[in-house]
């Protein structure tokens, strides 16, 4: 480890090791409580009748719906803790999260949710020597088929 670096061995070991999976059922009420609760009125996340008439056949999810299902089990919870076991700095700040979004998550579907540090850097910041963690969640559904990403960015000092 170079003299002063925050990263240490321990969190290198880290570093594209995968936890989980967890698994959730996404269901038709969550669908719609969620579209409701970001107040878009798309008969597609709302409404059951018009969704099953669609090319799709079932209500589908908001895009921002992704994180919600798995709020009481997220994958990220034991992240913190595996993160502070190996040495990383206490205090966190979000560093924003990006989606890709590959196959349509829908009411029915069963998804898998695997978790991987994919990348942990420093810098020299404003707020001193700063990591960087990159985490990456995948969600495959019961098809076997990825349906979608996300990678968020942690940032430790």
């Amino acid at each position: 480890m170079p003299e002063g670096s925050l990263i240490t061995d321990e969190l290198r070991k880290l570093i594209g090791v995968s936890s989980g999976p967890i698994i959730f059922k996404v269901e038709e009420g969550a669908i719609q409580r969620y579209a409701q609760a970001i107040g878009d009125p798309n008969p597609l996340y709302n409404d059951p009748d018009y969704a099953s008439k669609t090319r799709h056949g079932r209500l589908l999810a908001p895009p921002g719906f992704t994180g919600w299902p798995v709020k009481a089990d997220r994958p990220t919870d034991k992240l913190f803790e595996t993160l502070a076991k190996a040495g990383a700095p206490p205090r966190v700040l979000d560093g924003g999260v990006e989606f890709e979004f590959i196959d349509p998550v829908g009411a029915g579907d069963v998804l898998t949710a695997t978790t991987r540090i994919s990348s942990i850097t420093e810098r020299e910041t404003r707020l001193g020597k700063t990591m960087f963690t990159t985490v990456e969640i995948t969600f495959v559904n019961q098809t076997g088929n990825v349906a979608l990403k996300s990678r968020s960015t942690l940032i430790q000092f």
